[in-house]
């Protein structure tokens, strides 16, 4: 067998050989940003409709008592059901970080949302098993992070493009590996972990706009968890799941990049290049330049709400037929509408947590602003690919002004425009406002920072307790 097609043997080399002393410093740090950021959004996860559910239905179930239940203090339930609730709260907002490629092939859906399902297999299973450092944690956390990340990579653009949803179906395999660094899983019980994680990953983009979007997400957290747990005691699957014909990557690709999977995992970390986008809003991340360049237009020319006769919005397909709602009649729908976004800048001249709720989204205001707000297909913007997230904005005033705004092809929050420190701590703040008092937000900040020096980071399930002023 080439080399180049020995993937599942590669993936299990470099879980096998990683270890924190091998971590480059700049991964160390930028995981810890991305851990911050997503300890916010678990947090901030648990108002939404579709978590409560799941916590009532795990508060129900019930079970061995290995991981606190997200949003119920005086509950523990097993690893995996953790997990489930937990990995959807981090999704629930659409706010979590993006992994960022530099591949013109590439289209921007295809990339995963990298941090949660590892981050959450890692959480769960700290507390079950008690005793795990900071640099054990951080070691488990970063190895699922870039596993989940060079399958995403390395897959065909067909997957995307075919309707799956990648952070759910590739997060599954973070999720295993993060797991399965925890438990020690080598050799064959960790090449069957993958196996399982194979055929447990799931996700359409039929569901995104409804609470199954962020379910994926929950799911491939708590698949990757009972595969590498059924691993531990000794149940089989494929060895090479990655690889050959029946392979994930040929069902779920139709293929992968040789030139790519020849550069092999850690060839750098992903996470320090081509690096990960820390979201600025709760919507997919194809639609946060328009948003900023909307937002800029009407500051700049400060265009009142009841002074708007019309908006054109150009894009790509690559933005108009993922962000598929028209009008967004709930807030759920309202991160996969442009008219929606756009309104909440005209409107609000922000979108976060207050805006993004069905009581905004479906106000008078926000409905009648929506109706306003077309997309147009630009073939000038369609020619020019798919690396970039291009778009622009024309907006007529009711006293017979156009004004124009193209989107700036950067990506703020991404490496080439990212957040600072104390932006990725002031979204923390933003994303637990009203669930945390400001000491305990401080609280939290601070030991996430100072996470790799943790004894025993089973300590970090107490910091997701809801503790308000």
């Amino acid at each position: 067998m080439s080399t180049s097609h020995a993937i599942t043997d590669q993936a299990v080399a470099f879980v096998e050989g990683l270890a924190y002393e091998r971590l480059p410093e700049e991964a160390v740090h930028l995981g810890l940003r991305c851990i911050l950021d997503s300890v916010g959004l678990y947090i901030a996860g648990t108002t939404e409709h579709s978590v409560r559910i799941l916590i009532d239905e795990a508060r129900d179930q019930g079970g061995r008592a290995d991981a606190t239940l997200l949003g119920a203090t005086d509950t523990r339930v097993p690893a995996a059901m953790a997990a489930r609730v937990l990995g959807t709260a981090g999704h629930a907002h659409d706010w979590d970080d993006t992994q960022v490629s530099h591949d013109p092939a590439h289209v921007y859906g295809l990339l995963t949302h990298p941090s949660v399902p590892p981050l959450t297999a890692t959480l769960v299973m700290a507390q079950r098993l008690g005793g795990v450092d900071g640099r054990r944690f951080m070691t488990a956390f970063l190895a699922g992070f870039e596993v989940e990340c060079k399958i995403s990579e390395w897959m065909k653009p067909d997957h995307y493009r075919r309707g799956h949803h990648t952070s759910g179906n590739v997060g599954t395999f973070g999720a295993a590996v993060a797991a399965a660094s925890l438990i020690g899983l080598t050799g064959e019980r960790l090449r069957h972990a993958l196996g399982m994680a194979a055929s447990f990953s799931a996700g359409i983009r039929c569901n995104f706009g409804t609470m199954t979007k962020p379910l994926h997400v929950g799911r491939a957290a708590e698949n990757g968890v009972i595969a590498a747990l059924l691993a531990e005691r000794g149940f089989t699957a494929d060895p090479t799941p990655l690889d050959g014909r029946w392979g994930y990557l040929q069902v779920m690709g139709n293929g992968f990049s040789e030139e790519k999977v020849a550069e092999g995992f850690a060839n750098p970390l992903t996470i320090v290049s081509p690096g990960v986008s820390i979201k600025p809003y709760p919507s997919g991340i194809l639609t946060h330049q328009s948003m900023d360049a909307m937002l800029k237009l009407v500051t700049d020319h400060d265009v009142k709400p009841d002074e708007v006769e019309r908006i054109t919005f150009y894009a790509g397909s690559n933005i108009l037929e993922p962000i598929r709602y028209d009008i967004a009649e709930n807030h759920l729908q309202a991160k996969f509408s442009m008219a929606a976004l756009l309104a909440m800048m005209v409107l609000y001249r922000g979108a976060g947590r207050r805006e993004f709720t069905d009581e905004c989204v479906g106000s008078a205001a926000m409905q009648d602003m929506q109706r306003r707000i077309t997309t147009q297909l630009d073939p000038e913007i369609e020619a020019r690919g798919f690396d970039r997230i291009r778009s622009r904005i024309e907006l007529v005033t009711r006293d017979g002004r156009t004004l124009t705004q193209w989107a700036d092809e950067r990506y703020r929050g991404g490496p080439s425009l990212p957040m600072t420190d104390d932006e990725v701590a002031d979204k923390f703040r933003a994303c637990t406002d009203g669930l945390l008092s400001a000491a305990r937000q401080q609280a939290v900040i601070d030991g996430v920072m100072g996470l790799v020096a943790l004894d025993d980071t089973a300590v970090i399930g107490d910091w997701l307790r809801v503790q308000p002023a």
